[in-house]
């Protein structure tokens, strides 16, 4: 079964993420959407289509409970029932339920050091 395909995203917590967002666009050259974040795109002729975003969130957010991180990974995935499925087996720390929306299928686990980790399976072409 493959597992993790590629980074998705990182989330990080921002004491002012407006601040920063404008630091990463005027230093590192990030195109910083109006919802605060910036998506890179990659792919090519040898490889599918797709996009890692970037996003702040203020400090108050609970996106990445239960974790004490200031910080969350998003990995892209393949399958994502049949890997919290392994996981589970696996005796990993997977949280509820996964959710499905426009934007593909989400999961999550903690690592174990802690560290809140999203799980995505993008929809379908993407």
């Amino acid at each position: 079964m493959q597992r993790a395909t590629g980074i998705g995203g990182i989330f990080i917590k921002s004491k002012d993420p407006k601040a920063l967002s404008a630091w990463y666009r005027d230093h590192l050259g990030f195109d910083v959407t109006d919802w605060g974040g910036a998506i890179f795109h990659w792919g090519g002729p040898d490889s599918a289509p797709g996009m890692t975003i970037w996003s702040l969130f203020d400090m108050g957010t609970d996106k990445m409970d239960p974790s004490p991180a200031p910080f969350m990974l998003n990995l892209r995935v393949a399958d994502l029932d049949a890997l919290l499925a392994a996981l589970r087996t696996e005796g990993c720390n997977v949280l509820g339920d996964s959710e499905s929306s426009e934007f593909g299928k989400f999961g999550w686990v903690i690592d174990p050091e802690g560290n809140k980790v999203e799980l995505w399976e993008p929809p379908s072409g993407q």
